[in-house]
């Protein structure tokens, strides 16, 4: 079991790891040997809270298939280990991300200081403005 948060768990079983050819440079390595890692989770084998599941879909963007599967690829590494355990800590930190409820924005007004300071800048920019490509004509 891999342990998300206090409430959240994911078994090892359900996610897939697939090894494929890595791109990009690498010499001779990445035409021979397929060290680049794929995992697969279904996210509905998951009992998620409405809210965390919101999240989820909009943290994940293009690594979410149309099927609820998160999707995501290891290559950074030259060893198969190595990739399959960056892409493992990228799933739970996708998962722990999405878990966290953000906290809500409380509004709030400006000071009066801080009022006056930002109209008294403008006013100034607005005089340096003001004041270019004047040229004077008492020739």
């Amino acid at each position: 079991m891999l342990r998300i948060t206090r409430n959240i768990a994911i078994d090892e079983n359900d996610v897939e790891i697939s090894f494929i050819r890595a791109s990009g440079p690498g010499g001779q390595n990445v035409n021979k040997l397929s060290t680049a890692a794929q995992l697969r989770y279904d996210t509905r084998r998951l009992a998620l809270a409405p809210d965390i599941a919101a999240r989820l879909v909009r943290l994940a963007g293009q690594r979410l298939t149309k099927d609820g599967v998160i999707v995501i690829h290891a290559q950074r590494f030259r060893t198969q280990e190595r990739n399959r355990a960056d892409a493992t800590d990228r799933l739970i930190e996708l998962l722990r991300e999405a878990a966290i409820r953000p906290t809500p924005r409380r509004a709030t007004k400006p000071t009066l200081g801080s009022k006056q300071r930002r109209l008294e800048s403008k006013k100034r920019r607005g005089d340096v403005k003001a004041r270019r490509g004047r040229t004077s004509s008492e020739d």
